[in-house]
C-alpha cells in the first residue's frame, strides 16, 4: 500500500530540518540557501503508537518461559509510512519559476501534503515569502491549483473534440466534471461538497488541489508551550526542537519535553494526523514470535485485511479470529477473551475496526 507524504513549502522553511528529525539521521542537506533540496529525499518512518507495548506484555506474560533464552515476543514491528523531502516551491512555481515544474511533478507522486509554514524568528535564516505564513500557504495554494487548471484545460480540450465525433455518455459526464473542477480550481479555496465523480477524477490526473493536506507551523521553540492545547486542525512544532529531541534517550526526551511543558513530541503528532488524514486505521497480529502492525483503509473488509499480509489470505479466506486490543489487555490473554466472550470469529462480510487483533484462518 503506497503511503506517502510528501513535505511542502517554500525553500528556508525549515522542510529538510524536519525530514531528518523523523527519520532521526540526517539524510537531507539542510543549509541556510534557496533549493539545497533539488532531488526529492525519501525515508521510511514508524507510526507511534503506544498500544504495541501494551501488547508485548500480554504476550509475554503468556508465553514466555523462563528455562527458555528466547525474547517473547521475538520482534515488534510497527506501521510505517513514507515521508518525503520535496524541494521549495516559490511563487510562480505552475510556469517553471524556481525549477516549479520539476518539483509539482515529485508532489504529484505521493499521497497527501504536509505543507511546512514558517513562524520562526531567526534572522539568520533567509527568508523567502512573505512574513505572514497563512499568506505563504495561500501562495502556494493557488501555485498548486494554477498547476492543476494547466492539466484540466487540456482534457477539456481533447474531451471536446472526441465529442464532436459522436454522442458519448460517458464523455459527456467527464467533461461536465472537469468543468466543475475547473471553476473550483479558479475559485481557488472551495472544497465543499465534492462529489465521487469529482474525486474520481482528481485522482485520476493525480491533482494537486485535491489531495488531502497537513499545516505544519514551524514555530520558535520557546512558544511551544503555547500551542500545545490548540486543536484546529494544524501541527505547531519547532523542527530546530525536534531534530534535538530525536538525539536523546526516552528518559531524557520526557524530561526535556516536561520542562518545556510538552506531552509528546510534534513528530508523532504529525505522523498520526498523516495517517489519519489518508483514512487509515490499524489492526495487530500478536504472537509469541512477532507483534506487527498492519495498515488498512477504513472500511476494510476481513478479506482484504488478510490480503494486506499475503495474497494468498485473501484468496483462501475463511474466517477471523478477532478481539479487540481494549479487551485483549483486559483479559490479559487470549484464552481469558475466549471464555469472557469478547474473542469472537468473523466471517468475510466483517469491516475491520481500529485496534483489532486477528488471527485469520484460510486455506490454500
Amino acid at each position: 500500500m503506497s503511503l506517502k507524504i510528501g513535505i511542502v513549502g517554500f525553500p528556508n522553511v525549515g522542510k529538510s530540518t524536519l525530514f531528518n528529525a523523523l527519520l532521526k539521521k540526517t539524510v537531507a542537506l539542510a543549509a541556510n540557501y534557496p533549493f539545497a533540496t533539488i532531488e526529492p529525499n525519501i525515508g521510511i518512518v514508524e507510526v507511534p503508537d503506544e498500544r504495541l507495548k501494551a501488547l508485548a506484555k500480554v504476550i509475554h506474560d503468556e508465553y514466555f518461559n523462563p528455562n527458555s533464552t528466547r525474547e517473547v515476543p521475538e520482534r515488534i514491528v510497527p506501521a510505517a509510512i513514507e515521508f518525503v523531502d520535496i524541494a521549495g516551491l516559490v511563487k510562480g512555481a505552475s510556469s517553471g519559476q524556481g525549477l516549479g515544474n520539476k518539483f509539482l511533478s515529485h508532489i504529484r507522486e505521493v499521497d497527501a501534503i504536509a505543507h511546512v509554514l514558517r513562524d520562526f524568528t531567526d534572522p539568520n535564516v533567509v527568508r523567502e515569502g512573505s512574513k505572514e505564513p497563512l499568506s505563504d500557504r495561500e501562495v502556494i495554494e493557488i501555485e498548486l491549483a494554477l498547476a492543476d487548471m494547466e492539466i484540466v484545460q487540456k482534457r477539456i480540450e481533447r474531451v471536446k473534440s472526441e465529442l464532436k465525433k459522436g454522442a458519448n455518455a460517458d464523455l459527456q459526464e467527464e467533461l461536465d466534471t472537469l468543468e466543475k473542477i475547473l471553476k473550483r480550481l479558479e475559485n481557488g479555496t472551495d472544497k465543499l461538497n465534492i462529489s465521487e465523480k469529482e474525486n474520481e477524477i482528481a485522482k485520476r490526473f493525480n491533482l494537486l488541489f485535491y489531495k488531502p493536506k497537513i499545516s505544519v507551523f514551524n514555530i520558535d521553540e520557546d512558544k511551544i508551550n503555547e500551542y500545545e492545547s490548540r486543536e484546529d486542525g494544524n501541527i505547531y512544532l519547532s523542527a530546530k526542537l525536534e531534530s534535538e529531541l530525536v538525539l536523546l534517550d526516552e528518559e531524557s526526551a520526557q524530561e526535556f519535553m516536561s520542562e518545556l511543558g510538552i506531552k509528546e513530541p510534534g513528530l508523532n503528532k504529525l505522523i498520526k494526523k498523516g495517517y489519519d488524514l489518508l483514512g487509515l486505521q490499524t489492526y495487530f497480529t500478536a504472537g509469541p514470535k512477532e507483534i506487527r502492525a498492519w495498515t488498512i483503509k477504513k472500511g476494510t473488509k476481513a478479506p482484504e485485511a488478510a490480503g494486506v499480509i499475503h495474497t494468498d489470505f485473501e484468496k483462501g479466506f475463511i474466517s477471523a479470529d478477532i478481539i479487540s486490543f481494549e479487551d485483549l489487555v483486559k483479559a490479559g490473554n487470549y484464552k481469558n477473551g475466549k471464555s469472557l466472550g469478547v474473542l469472537r470469529n468473523e466471517g468475510k462480510g466483517y469491516t475491520m475496526i481500529d485496534g483489532d487483533v486477528v488471527e485469520f484462518k484460510f486455506n490454500v
